[in-house]
């Protein structure tokens, strides 16, 4: 079951039972009906996870940033982080820094390296005032110190969250999220792309199918070009252009599509001698670090780009130069530079693009997919005018073309890796509402069975949705040896670690679980100066098993007390209680230690004599005594009647009590009950307590 809502808030850790199940809850803080600052919130079972931490390429400031107001972070156990990107990772310094978040984050080993050198890059390039600045560097490295990295298909826990990732294409490092509470899985797809490109792997079809896929709808039902004729619709326009001695600008961010085209155009350059006295730029302060981390991270490529590297470093570019600051170009003659940001928002795109727009010999390629409300976005629709970063208006004469080397997946992948999963439930986020309205219909078109829900929330609209879940205990180690049969009793110790159940054997703790097993042993001295028989005697009228004995190394008489206690005559003014820590053992002792501290008050009225020891004759005629006093206690008129029988008589009805065999007669069987009943009970506490109790 399925439902959407907008709660008042989702700073409340709860998680209410219904007759339907346990409450999942999913909200997008971000990427809800939009492209940009990817982030979604997930509680469950009163485990909370954060996916994704990013920021709104097309505003600045705090504008930018999900709605974290939504949510208390300090519940968040888990946040994971799919990619480096700035609408996925951007917000990560300010939320670990600035907020009350206290939980554990994770992303790749790759994506950690170039998270922070593309955030530096942010943060150099942005131009906006000191108040709207989120992060710093600062930040930023401080961030680095609790970010934790996790491999692929690797399953971390983290306090009953289990997780593990998928490589998911799109950029290196990039990764979809598995995760498991209590049995429910949820698969977060970030951005990916299921076809292989020039270094990146296709993005891999869990073999889990999960019970809901949040998943991303970035191009909704349209469908990519073949990738050829992309690669040939690119490489033709920039020919063209630099042919005509005009320029050519390609806005992609430092690291990312940057790797993908860089090894298009110098693969080009080479079997195009023609082109050799034409420039090739990678314009960024980070170029040289960012190509660092890419050839780190060769063997995590696909094996196209290893096999390349067998020989010869791919990376290392024979045609292309880097460029660290406009004042270091000099800008004569046909050139391509491919500068940062991709969204010509600000930074050395967007100052290349006030230079070069007017003139109609240029070519501006947009390579990847662009956000709403980005100088990029705009310039697609070939307006006549654009507004510079003066503010004045210039004509816009540069040819604009758009090909999509963006990649994410288009309809064909999306429905192919649904079908391929079947989950349940699908949630679709990061796309535009329009696009995601037509994919959510064309899906459900695909999906007729019926059983498959797709929903779209808005931003801090929340799907709520019921699992039940039954609490399973597993039998493992020596217990698991032997197949109990049907009614069997299983005894062991129950072990529970996050949501999961196991029933073992003590001796196996320490094997199957990080507990162990000790054994305690306890001692205590009390001060007595009376005769060590006087104990004995006390202690047999209380318990059934009292066995004296000499201590063999002391030599010392010792009373082994219901075979658990063991009780010492260390002198003539002292004895020890010596025991091993157990709660039959120690009420025993409890015991023990009251009754002679009870004797140590009563020592002058006590006399010690050879026939103090009672026989078993007088103990039973004590007994019978007791019951006796206790059964007229309770039913008023009873009587010793023929055969030593006690006749029992109320309101006019009477009972035959046996007292060797406890059997009773009479023609009320109410009374008969009540004094067989009462009779068991009264034998039981007047005799001394067997053994066998424990």
């Amino acid at each position: 079951m399925a439902s959407t809502g907008q709660p008042p808030s989702l700073k409340r850790r709860d998680a209410p039972l219904t007759k339907e199940g346990d409450q999942l809850t999913i909200t997008p803080l971000g990427a809800g009906n939009e492209v940009g600052r990817s982030c979604v919130y997930m509680t469950y079972k009163s485990k909370t996870v954060l996916f994704d931490c990013g920021i709104h390429p097309a505003y600045t400031g705090m504008a930018a940033l999900p709605y974290f107001d939504e949510i208390d972070p300090s519940t968040i156990d888990v946040l994971l982080i799919t990619h480096f990107h700035l609408d996925h990772a951007a917000s990560l310094p300010y939320f670990l820094e600035k907020t009350t978040f206290r939980g554990r984050v994770f992303m790749t080993h790759a994506t950690k390296a170039i998270y922070k050198l593309l955030l530096t890059d942010y943060v150099k390039v942005s131009k906006v005032s000191v108040e709207d600045m989120l992060f710093d560097e600062q930040d930023i490295g401080r961030s680095m110190d609790k970010i934790e990295v996790i491999d692929f298909h690797q399953t971390v826990e983290v306090n009953g969250i289990k997780f593990w990732c998928y490589t998911a294409g799109h950029v290196l490092g990039a990764a979809m999220f598995m995760v498991d509470i209590a049995g429910v899985r949820v698969l977060y797809t970030g951005d990916y792309s299921r076809e292989e490109d020039r270094h990146l792997r296709a993005a891999e079809l869990p073999q889990f199918s999960p019970d809901i896929c949040v998943i991303e709808s970035t191009y909704g039902v349209q469908l990519h070009q073949p990738r050829h004729i992309r690669e040939k619709r690119f490489t033709d326009v920039i020919h063209s252009t630099v042919s005509q001695g005009g320029r050519v600008l390609i806005p992609a961010f430092a690291l990312g599509r940057a790797q993908e085209l860089l090894l298009i155009l110098d693969e080009y350059w080479s079997s195009h001698p023609e082109l050799h006295n034409v420039p090739i730029y990678y314009a960024s302060p980070l170029a040289k670090k960012c190509m660092a981390v890419y050839q780190t991270y060769i063997l995590s490529m696909n094996e196209r780009i290893r096999t390349q590297f067998a020989n010869s470093n791919p990376f290392k570019f024979k045609h292309i130069s880097p460029l660290n600051s406009i004042e270091e170009f000099s800008d004569v003659g046909p050139s391509v530079v491919m500068a940062s940001p991709g969204g010509l928002q600000s930074g050395l795109s967007r100052q290349l693009f006030d230079k070069w727009c007017s003139d109609k010999k240029n070519s501006c390629v947009i390579p990847g997919y662009v956000v709403e409300g980005t100088p990029a976005k705009t310039i697609i629709n070939e307006p006549k005018e654009v507004t510079l970063m003066n503010g004045l208006m210039a004509p816009l004469n540069m040819q604009v073309h758009y090909i999509s080397f963006s990649a994410h997946a288009d309809y064909a992948q999306t429905s192919t890796f649904l079908k391929e999963l079947m989950p349940p439930n699908i949630i679709l986020v990061h796309g535009e509402a329009n696009e995601m309205g037509r994919l959510k219909q064309k899906l459900i078109t695909e999906f007729t069975d019926g059983n498959t829900k797709i929903i779209t929330p808005k931003n801090c609209q929340s799907v709520e949705m019921y699992f039940s879940s039954e609490k399973m205990a597993k039998t493992i180690g020596r217990l698991a040896e032997k197949t109990p049969d049907v009614g069997e009793t299983v005894s062991g110790v129950l072990v529970k670690k996050g949501f999961t159940y196991q029933i073992m054997a003590p001796d196996d703790l320490h094997i199957f679980s990080q507990l162990s097993t000790a054994n305690i042993t306890q001692r205590i001295t009390i001060p007595f100066t009376g005769a060590f028989g006087v104990i004995k005697h006390r202690l047999e009228q209380i318990y059934e098993s009292v066995e004296s004995s000499t201590d063999e190394e002391s030599g010392v008489p010792t009373l082994q007390v219901h075979d658990s206690v063991t009780v010492k005559q260390d002198s003539d003014r002292h004895i020890s209680l010596h025991w091993t820590s157990d709660p039959i053992s120690d009420m025993v002792s409890d015991s023990i230690v009251a009754l002679v501290l009870n004797i140590s008050r009563e020592i002058p009225k006590v006399v010690v004599e050879s026939e103090a020891i009672k026989t078993e004759e007088e103990n039973g005629k004590k007994a019978e005594k007791v019951i006796h006093a206790l059964l007229v206690s309770l039913f008023g008129d009873v009587k010793l009647g023929e055969n030593g029988k006690l006749m029992v008589s109320v309101d006019g009805n009477v009972a035959l009590l046996d007292k060797q065999s406890g059997d009773v007669e009479s023609e009320n069987e109410g009374l008969k009950e009540r004094v067989k009943t009462a009779f068991r009970r009264i034998q039981s506490a007047v005799k001394p307590i067997p053994l066998s109790s424990s």
